[in-house]
């Protein structure tokens, strides 16, 4: 079974080798990149991990964000011409955690019959500190905690893995697979998806500054609310501030564990601690591939829990994006008679003036 991986990312610096260097020692055979117009050294490190046969990588200079496009073209090339027979695709910020050996033995042990999975996404919160951001951010959410604001950065969510396949096309996000030739596989979650979207007040600013440009020029389509939050905070020059209200302090930490809301979760620090040569990682065939525990019945029965409340949370998404809709019907419907009525007037009227004696 062949596991491709695919990435785009844009000025990852910070990240990019201990994603890659992370995911190749976790059962990924291969990388399909995408670099868009990185700026701060995300290209080199990609450069590197190609020119020692890991990484297909794509230079796309476009600034209009087409992520789903791009996506899609990757996912489409790891089927194509890398022999994928899984296909997981990423952003730089996204560590994939197997719940077993690696993520290609969970992968290969889908039946047939089944071709997407889905991945439960954790959201790891800014901590103080500069420097490594995995030494500082090991404090993530847990499902559990009650977040009922659908624009906030945390709230429970899924990502989902495919089968490779020629056509396969991929939503904004990697959340979904539209108009999927395959089977989904519910309620099982072999993949959790650490996230770390916010890392440090400089990178922060960054991101809101490239997203925000590409949104406000570009991308037809509104920006996700957390986005938006975001980008408002950039444009009132607010966005240290924005930045700094994220950040998770250790008395919150401590209260947050206590409450249920919060928790300690060290395992991608010390895989990657154990992968790590010099200041940088050891390639994946100088050193020993991760080794992955397998989880605990007690470990099993909560992470159980935690599935069902995701799934409340699609329900819960699901039933604000009818009621969207419903109002927008009943909108349509309420200005369809007035619509009828301006066109069969100004038709009329050139009517009457076509016929009036000259």
């Amino acid at each position: 079974m062949k596991l491709v991986m695919t990435l785009l990312a844009r000025d990852e610096a910070d990240i990019v080798d201990s994603w890659l260097a992370f995911h190749l020692n976790a059962g990924a055979d291969f990388v399909v990149a995408t670099d868009n117009r990185s700026q701060d050294g995300t290209t080199e490190v990609l450069e590197r991990y190609a020119r020692e046969g890991y990484v297909h990588l794509i230079h796309e200079q476009g600034e209009d964000l087409r992520q789903d496009e791009w996506v899609t073209r990757m996912a489409r090339l790891a089927a194509t011409d890398f022999a994928a027979d899984w296909v997981i695709n990423s952003d730089a910020d996204e560590f994939w955690w197997p719940r077993g050996t690696s993520l290609r033995d969970v992968l290969g042990a889908v039946p047939e019959r089944y071709g997407t999975v889905g991945a439960f996404l954790r959201m790891f919160v800014p901590r103080p500190g500069e420097g490594d951001p995995f030494k500082r951010m090991t404090v993530r959410f847990s499902a559990l905690a009650p977040i009922n604001d659908p624009a906030s950065l945390y709230k429970p969510i899924r990502k989902v893995v495919h089968r490779g396949h020629p056509e396969i096309r991929l939503t904004r996000g990697n959340h979904a697979v539209i108009d999927s030739p395959f089977a989904p596989l519910r309620g099982w979650f072999p993949v959790e998806v650490f996230h770390f979207p916010l890392r440090s007040a400089e990178q922060c600013a960054h991101k809101a500054e490239l997203q925000g440009h590409a949104f406000e020029k570009y991308v037809q389509r509104p920006p996700t609310a957390y986005h938006a939050n975001m980008f408002e905070a950039l444009r009132s020059g607010k966005i240290g501030e924005y930045y700094e209200s994220q950040v998770v302090g250790d008395d919150e930490v401590a209260r947050g564990e206590e409450e249920g809301r919060l928790v300690v979760d060290t395992r991608l620090r010390d895989a990657l601690r154990k992968l790590q040569a010099g200041e940088g990682y050891a390639l994946p065939r100088d050193t020993t591939p991760l080794a992955f525990p397998l989880p605990t019945l007690v470990e099993d029965a909560e992470y159980a829990v935690e599935a069902a409340v995701l799934g409340e949370a699609d329900v819960v998404r699901l039933q604000r994006r009818l009621d969207t809709l419903e109002n927008r019907l009943l909108s349509l419907e309420l200005r369809l008679p007035t619509r009828v009525y301006r066109k069969v007037s100004r038709t009329a009227k050139r009517a009457l003036r076509r016929g009036e004696p000259s």
